[in-house]
């Protein structure tokens, strides 16, 4: 069995009481009518946390590529820049000019996926204590965790290098400290090039999500099919 039309349409599985059955037959119908309905905020609820990357197959049409800039690494660290990238389209918003509440809610409000790389313990928990109630109640998939379940461990770039991603020779090698030296000269100095190359930084950062994401996405469906269906378990 591989989908859940298999799993309904058997009378009796293997290991599971016919109660048990029943149980999960009625809450596949709901998953099937939420899905239908595009409620991707109910899987998030039901959903396990490690499983959310299967998300990105039926809601990955609507996502948001996150990644934030920060003075520091603790949740008071003032972010600088964020970053949103919805799979074709950049936004950016910049502190003290529209690094807002508001105007987070107006770019996250409506998508139905977020994808972030350390984003469960970096990003998302910083934005939210910053910007109370800006992210929205969706699946939230940090690509950490799925690239890792790959044998794709560490830092954000030196990942994209493994697999053979390229960034711009002007951002190519930055890390999180350059990052926080830009702010600072565009913050008591007001170089501009410096707030635009931490701007490009950032950019990139999302951008790669994206890809990183499709690469997650597709192994870990192939490997759980060949698992599914060498075994007989449901998908």
């Amino acid at each position: 069995m591989l989908t859940w039309e298999d799993f309904e349409a058997e009378d009796r599985v293997k290991g599971i009481s016919e109660e048990s059955k029943s149980r999960m037959d009625r809450e596949l119908e709901v998953a099937a009518s939420r899905l239908e309905a595009r409620d991707s905020a109910y899987f998030a609820r039901t959903v396990s946390r490690r499983e959310h990357w299967r998300c990105l197959g039926e809601f990955g049409r609507s996502v948001a590529f996150v990644d934030i800039e920060t003075t520091g690494l603790s949740l008071r660290s003032p972010i600088t820049v964020l970053g949103i990238f919805d799979g074709s389209r950049m936004h950016t918003l910049v502190r003290g000019r529209d690094l807002n509440t508001h105007n987070i809610k107006a770019l996250l409000g409506s998508v139905e996926l977020i994808v972030t790389y350390n984003g469960a313990s970096f990003d998302i928990p910083i934005i939210e204590s910053q910007f109370e109630g800006a992210i929205p109640r969706v699946p939230h998939v940090d690509l950490r965790y799925p690239l890792r379940r790959l044998g794709l461990a560490g830092g954000l770039k030196r990942i994209e290098r493994e697999l053979g991603l390229e960034r711009d020779r002007r951002v190519e090698y930055m890390t999180g400290e350059d990052a926080v030296y830009l702010w600072r000269l565009w913050e008591r100095e007001g170089k501009r090039n410096a707030l635009d190359l931490l701007i490009e930084y950032n950019e990139a950062d999302c951008k790669n999500l994206k890809t990183l994401a499709k690469h997650a996405y597709g192994l870990l469906k192939r490997r759980t099919f060949e698992s599914a269906s060498s075994s007989g378990n449901v998908e």
